[in-house]
């Protein structure tokens, strides 16, 4: 895995061959900072990276220049890496070892952008829960977005709060926000 663009832009990242990891494709990943980067500075958001992983979301942010990245994931070898690569190279992504849904049924924190990449055979029912506790707790700034990254083959598009998606290759990523008529 390697860095797109930013300050560590082409650093690669080998990720211990045991992790139970999935990491985003680098033509996704470039896709969706392109999209994110027309509605986002990346040196004002906040960032909460769900299950994290080897952390590729994460670094890809944090070379850009976001401050304040919360990676969580509930293995332990995940974090220990996210923990190792981010002191190397002095990112500042705080980590939190935790079932993603538990730390979502009780986190009082907003973001601006959270980025959830669950496993790609979740039931639509696990998919679900993700924008039903993100938006039910309000941990979505008034401008964030909730984007969800999934297999081609799993349709988002019914759920409360949807907005949009993009596919490339076999990934799909589905927009979840506050619209205008839903603010408080």
């Amino acid at each position: 895995m390697r860095i797109i663009s930013g300050k560590f832009k082409g650093r690669r990242i080998s990720a211990p061959k045991k992790l139970p990891v999935r990491p985003t494709t680098d033509m996704a990943k470039e896709s969706l900072f392109n999209i994110l980067n027309n509605h986002y500075y990346f040196d004002e958001v906040s960032v909460l990276d769900l299950f994290s992983g080897t952390g590729n979301i994460s670094y890809e942010f944090a070379s850009r220049g976001t401050e304040r990245i919360t990676a969580v994931d509930e293995n332990f070898g995940c974090i220990k890496f996210i923990n190792e690569t981010a002191d190397t190279f002095e990112m500042n992504i705080t980590t939190i070892k935790s079932d993603v849904f538990k730390f979502l049924e009780k986190n009082v924190q907003k973001f601006t952008i959270i980025f959830a990449d669950p496993p790609y055979d979740f039931p639509v029912e696990e998919f679900a829960k993700i924008p039903q506790l993100v938006f039910q707790n309000q941990q979505l700034e008034t401008d964030g977005l909730l984007v969800v990254e999934h297999s081609k083959h799993t349709d988002l598009s019914q759920m409360e709060h949807y907005s949009y998606s993009k596919s490339y290759g076999g990934n799909t990523f589905s927009f979840f926000e506050i619209l205008s008529d839903e603010e408080e």
